[in-house]
Parts: C-alpha cells; structure tokens; sequence
C-alpha cells in the first residue's frame, strides 16, 4: 500500500502489523474485532505467515506463548469476556518474558454486556489483570491512524523489553474508516533474540519458564521483573496536550472520546472558557509527570471516559503530590456503550464550578 488508504481502524492495525513483521496470528472471533480476524485471515498467509482461528481465547493466548517462546512475532486480539479468558496465559507471557502485542477492542460490560463501544476494560489492562506481579504498557490510540502507528510502536516496544504490550482501543475505533498513511514496515524482526527457543544445536539450550520453587529464586526474578517495568515507566509515557498551556479547566480523556473532547474544548473556547485537553497516549505507563505540568495553571480538571470512572483514580494519583494536587477533580461518564457528545462534556466544563465531586451520567 503507498499514500492513503480507507480503512477500518481493524483493518488498518491488522496491515500495519504485518508490515510491522508479525508473521503468527492466534486468535477467536468476538464483536467488536472481528474484522481483524478476517482481515489477517486473508492477509497473513499471502505475506508468508501463519493465521489460525483457536478453538478458544485460552488455546490463543498459549499459542502465541509458544511462538513467542520461539522469538516469533505474534499477536492476538479479542474483546472484554475474551481479554478476561487469555489473563492466565498473558501472566505467564509477562513472567517469561516473552515479546507480542495483545489487541483489546473494548465492548460494553460487565460479563457478555454488549457489542457497543467501551472504555471499561481500563483497570484490566492498565493493573495487570491476571495474577501477580506484573504489568504491560498499554497504548491508546485516538485515531484510526494511531491504530496503525501505536501497532508499530507497541511491536518495537515488546521487542526492546521483552514483554507482552496491550493496544487498547474502543469498539468506535475498530470500526470506523478514515484515511491511513502507512509506512513500510521493518518486514522482518529487526532485533536478534538469542534467548530464543530456536534448536541449541552449537549453542548452550536455552530454557523458558516461570516456575521457581525456591523462594529466593522467584524473588530475585520479581525484582528483574520490577526493575524492567520501572525502565518502562522512566522512559515510555506518552502524552497528547491541546490548548492546555493557559487552560483554567482542563479536561482529561484518552482514545475516541479525547477526540470528541477536543471538539468540546474547541466550543467552550469559543464561548470564552479557558479550557484544554490532556490525553494520555501510554495508560500505563500512565504520563503522571507531564499531566502535573499540564495542570498546574488549572482550577479544575475534569475527567470524561466511557465507563463508571477508571481513569479518574490515576489522574487523581497523579496530582495528589503536587502543586495541581489542590485542584478540584471531576468527573464525567457514560456507561452501557453511550457516547459521551461534544455538548455534554461542553455543559459538563461550564458546570464544573459548583457540581460534586463525582457525576456518573445517566440517561434522560
């Protein structure tokens, strides 16, 4: 593909992963990602690679364990119900250090819920969701471009740390169409692995596991562990600010709705209200450092998601111990697949004076 093409945002990120290198797909269709299921299912086995429907979310997940073990480049995708099936496997994936991209094209809950779009799957991806002591760097694109471009990163940043990375997106941005730039691909795994489980013929046999029985050993693991996700956190956040240098409200969104809350920023500006957008790029690790700076002329900050309020708890984190810390937060929601319209995070802005602390919308 050269120039821009229209595209699904499913579309978009299962050719950018191709072009990213990933040769190995393992995956089991659930609305709202489908599409990328289908699409990598006609596109993989053209490109030399391997595309194969599991018989369940679990067989997937293990799948792409194996070929990750064997310095493949792999990636899975599911929605909500599908993401809580693969927490067993993405733990060990985490533990064993083991490179893939994980998709979650969020739908509406909780348990079977709905096909509409969703951003409630924030504290599964973002506090690790399985057991133990791990975490993954979660990517929230906002555009069906960044479905493409996030897609590259997140197989770049697996690679560089040896570990599971989760693109987060909602069920909007999986089936919307814009035009997409997309750039040649490295077409081939561009870093050596020699970890990997590739036959030890001539070399010492490497060994892939997470179990230690000895205590003293699984610690010092742990610590290994802790010590790559501090490098991560240290240098991976990114951020998105708009109009937020002199805002005296600032708002706070990722994914699809940041995009709907610039609209609502741009109206309240025009309005005479000094507002501005803040949109986390990495949920985690989630830009504490940088929101600080971008709150700290504000008054207030208000929080908007499609959920019951996620986000919110790490905003509020992040600016308990500082200067912002003093700063009113607020937040706004829709939940059950609503969508949260310009005009409602406008009226939410103009509000944010005298309302409570905490406003769940509801429908009228």
């Amino acid at each position: 593909m050269s120039g821009k093409t229209l595209l699904k945002g499913n579309e978009a990120l299962g050719e950018a992963a191709v072009l990213a290198g990933c040769r190995y797909y393992f995956g089991y269709p659930i609305t709202p990602q489908t599409e990328l299921l289908e699409y990598l299912a006609r596109r993989l086995p053209a490109a030399g690679g391997v595309f194969l429907q599991a018989e369940s979310e679990l067989a997937a997940i293990n799948m792409v364990y194996g070929a990750a073990g064997a310095g493949a480049r792999v990636m899975t995708s599911s929605s909500g119900p599908g993401i809580s099936l693969k927490q067993e496997g993405i733990s060990f994936l985490a533990a064993a250090g083991l490179p893939c991209v994980i998709v979650n094209v969020m739908r509406c809950g909780p348990g079977l819920g709905g096909i509409r779009p969703s951003q409630a799957d924030y504290f599964q991806a973002t506090r690790g969701g399985g057991h133990g002591d791990y975490r993954l760097p979660v990517l929230a694109p906002a555009s069906v471009q960044e479905m493409a471009d996030l897609t590259f990163h997140a197989f770049a940043l697996a690679d560089q740390y040896r570990t599971p990375v989760m693109i987060l997106a909602d069920g909007l941005l999986g089936q919307m169409m814009e035009p997409v730039e997309l750039p040649a691909g490295p077409g081939a795994d561009p870093l050596p692995k020699p970890w990997a489980t590739t036959g030890c013929r001539s070399r010492q046999k490497n060994v892939i596991n997470t179990m230690h029985l000895n205590p003293e050993e699984l610690e010092a693991v742990n610590r290994q562990l802790q010590e790559k996700f501090q490098a991560i956190a240290g240098e991976e956040a990114r951020a998105e600010k708009y109009l937020a240098g002199d805002a005296e409200i600032l708002i706070v969104a990722f994914g699809i709705v940041a995009r709907i809350a610039k609209e609502a920023v741009n109206k309240a500006r025009a309005a005479g209200i000094k507002a501005g957008l803040f949109r986390p790029v990495t949920l985690w690790p989630f830009p504490a450092r940088a929101l600080a700076g971008a709150a700290a002329k504000a008054r207030a900050v208000l929080t908007v998601e499609m959920n019951a309020g996620q986000m919110v708890e790490d905003v509020r984190l992040a600016l308990a111990q500082t200067p912002a810390g003093g700063r009113q937060i607020y937040f706004y929601g829709r939940t059950g697949g609503m969508i949260p319209a310009a005009q409602e995070i406008l009226a939410e802005i103009r509000r944010t004076g005298g309302m409570r602390r905490d406003r769940c919308a509801r429908p009228a």
